[in-house]
């Protein structure tokens, strides 16, 4: 064998062996990922299989019906009228979800309010103005604080959060909605600042560059240039972050003080989705009408969760075309 033929032997064989590695690897990452799918998949037919009944069995319909779900039912008497009641223990067992779906949407209200300007804002000084040593310290000391268990924040708000908010501001009850929002706004703000601040990171510096270069001052070239540019990744974190905050639990179970009132008083005690599936789902008699229902509620949190990711990703691909230019 020629010195020739022994050196494209080698390289055929070091290529061989490369695709064949390459061939393994990808195999690993779509075994990977159809797991991962098929796990989310079987429990998504899981918790659907144990929410049929409430559309389908006549047993079920006997105490719960989509009407009392989700339409008024007039309860109580009639000095205080009743429309809406989560009473699942009781002679006469009340189904309504009302009060949990407007308790969950105070909480995530003011969870998203509080923290969206705080990360968005942390995360433009951390990308434009503070300096290495500042950066190379905010970025893990925040991202750190995803770390936290939830519980752990919860217990915070009912010992520490809940007193210090009623003596400043004359709360009638120490956990209620703002409460709950507040310390579910301390687990959602490390999500947002890390994907707007790695979204501002990514813009190419020649923008700021020739905002700079214009003219423009360093903050008005971080106010109009780079956030509009880096527009995309902040909406997609806007939106984990709003699921985050949708499907917390812990949080809201330990803060909000569980009662399914159906009011929009946001100095009032709330109940969730979430933290009523939390409560009630170790006590519940197995495949009674109020078991179904729970089921049920875990259907409706991950339908909305996956419209709200679905929704986000078009408006993402669709902001982002727009302002590349694609789509007008």
């Amino acid at each position: 064998m020629t010195i020739v033929e022994a050196a494209t032997f080698r390289i055929v064989g070091h290529s061989l062996r490369r695709q064949a590695m390459e061939l393994v690897v990808q195999a690993l990452i779509y075994l990977a990922a159809l797991v991962a799918i098929s796990l989310i998949l079987l429990i998504f037919v899981f918790v659907g299989r144990q929410a049929l009944p409430v559309l389908i069995s006549p047993a079920v319909h006997e105490e719960v019906t989509l009407g009392e779900l989700f339409l008024p039912q007039e309860y109580g008497t009639s000095e205080v009228p009743l429309r809406y009641v989560w009473q699942p223990v009781s002679v006469d067992p009340k189904y309504s979800l009302m009060p949990l779906f407007l308790g969950t949407l105070k909480v995530t209200l003011v969870a998203m309010l509080l923290a969206t300007p705080l990360a968005i804002l942390a995360a433009i000084y951390t990308t434009e103005f503070a300096p290495g040593w500042l950066r190379e310290t905010i970025k893990p000391v925040v991202e750190m604080l995803a770390g936290i268990p939830s519980v752990v924040l919860g217990f915070f708000a009912l010992i520490v959060l809940a007193t210090w908010m009623q003596e400043r501001f004359g709360f009638d009850y120490r956990l209620n909605a703002i409460t709950a929002g507040v310390a579910l706004a301390l687990a959602v703000l490390p999500i947002l600042y890390t994907v707007a601040e790695d979204a501002l990171g990514a813009v190419p510096r020649s923008y700021r560059q020739a905002a700079l270069a214009l003219g423009a001052s360093p903050w008005q070239t971080a106010w109009t240039v780079v956030l509009p540019s880096a527009l995309p990744g902040v909406f997609a974190g806007v939106v984990l972050g709003f699921g985050r905050a949708i499907g917390e639990t812990m949080i809201v179970l330990m803060a909000s003080g569980n009662a399914a009132i159906t009011s929009w008083e946001f100095a009032e005690p709330v109940r969730t989705l979430s933290a009523t599936i939390a409560a009630e789902l170790a006590e519940v008699v197995f495949g009674s009408p109020h078991y179904h229902v729970l089921f049920f509620i875990g259907l409706l949190l991950f339908a909305v969760t996956f419209v709200l990711n679905w929704t986000g990703a078009r408006l993402v691909d669709r902001l982002r075309r727009r302002l590349a230019g694609v789509e007008r």
